[in-house]
Formats: C-alpha cells, sequence, structure tokens
C-alpha cells in the first residue's frame, strides 16, 4: 500500500473524529489549545489503537483465506462508508458537550474509533508494514481533531455532516481501488 493510498485511508477514518471534535468546539465557550490537545490525543490514540487491533485479529485467519481476502476487504470498507455517508445524510447528531472528562473523552474515542478495527482487519489481509500505517493514521487524526476543535470554536457545526459524507465515499472508493486491482482490472 503506497504512503498516498494510507493518507487517503487515514484522512478516511479521521473524519467522524473530526466531526466529533467539531462539535467539541462548538460546545466550548472559549477555544483552548489544552482542550483541542486531549481531543486530538484520544482521538488519534484509539484511532492507531483499533486498527492494530484489527490486525493482530485478522493476520489469525488471513492465510486461510487469502483466494478472497480483497472481496472482504472492499466489503469492510464499503460497509463502514455506506454507514459513514448515511450518518451524514442523516444530518448532525446531537453535539456533545464540552467535557474532557476521561470517560466522556474515552467513550467517544471508541465511538469514533470502531471502524477503523474493521480496517485493521483488511490490512492483515493486505499485508500492510502495521506499525507505521497505525502511527501515520493517529497521527492525521491528531491533526485532524485539533483543527476540528478550532474550526467548531469559530464556524459552528456545519461541517460535520459533510465530513462524515467524504470520509464515507473515500472508504468506499479505496476498498473499490483494492478490489480492481486484485482482479487484475487497474495495473
Amino acid at each position: 500500500m503506497s504512503l498516498t493510498e494510507l493518507f487517503i485511508i487515514a484522512v478516511g477514518l479521521s473524519m467522524d473524529a473530526f466531526a466529533v471534535a467539531v462539535c467539541k468546539g462548538l460546545a466550548m465557550r472559549q477555544m483552548s489549545w489544552r482542550g483541542a490537545l486531549i481531543v486530538g490525543l484520544y482521538f488519534g490514540g484509539f484511532q492507531a489503537a483499533m486498527p492494530l487491533a484489527g490486525y493482530l485479529l485478522g493476520s489469525g485467519f488471513s492465510n486461510s483465506i487469502s483466494s478472497y481476502d480483497h472481496w472482504i476487504a472492499f466489503i469492510l470498507l464499503a460497509v463502514i462508508g455506506g454507514n459513514m455517508i448515511k450518518e451524514g445524510l442523516a444530518g448532525p447528531d446531537e453535539c456533545p458537550d464540552a467535557s474532557l472528562d476521561v470517560k466522556n473523552m474515552t467513550l467517544l474515542a471508541i465511538a469514533t474509533s470502531i471502524d477503523a478495527l474493521a480496517v485493521g482487519v483488511s490490512f492483515a489481509f493486505l499485508r500492510v508494514d502495521i506499525i507505521p500505517a497505525v502511527s501515520f493514521i493517529g497521527v492525521i487524526t491528531f491533526l485532524l481533531s485539533m483543527v476540528g476543535v478550532k474550526v467548531g470554536n469559530v464556524f459552528g457545526s456545519r461541517y460535520e455532516s459533510r465530513a462524515e459524507i467524504t470520509g464515507g465515499v473515500i472508504l468506499i472508493l479505496m476498498g473499490l481501488k483494492i478490489l480492481l486491482e486484485h482482479l487484475g482490472v487497474l495495473a
């Protein structure tokens, strides 16, 4: 997997975290870089840990399904992307409050990174070099989450739905690219 492809997947995965970070910024009376750093660390950390966990789970059985692993990767990415698009089209959810306590942030970080677990399983099928990949995903999510807090604080929630739809489209297109490459349609 190329760095460009990994970057595109990282951005797609981080859109849920970005949308919630926008809401966090919206809920904050005054923008705080400390608060943005906390949001970024939680979301980036979980967004890195979940694909690693998925990779470890998928590695156990990737050899036994190598003849159709590209279909599984495509289906997983398409389902995740479809759900993100559906959530984005449903309109903005109720924004979380400005609280940055451990319980609140852990629950939000888990909720925004569940899809990354399935992507990690796909990475096992594709034999991706996992440590650089999850590090890259974590850093991209960290940065976009911090930006999301600032965007939310300045502009409000008008970008939340667009971010989820964009992330969903990106993941579906990456899944389709993986499938077409394995089928020999793309060189």
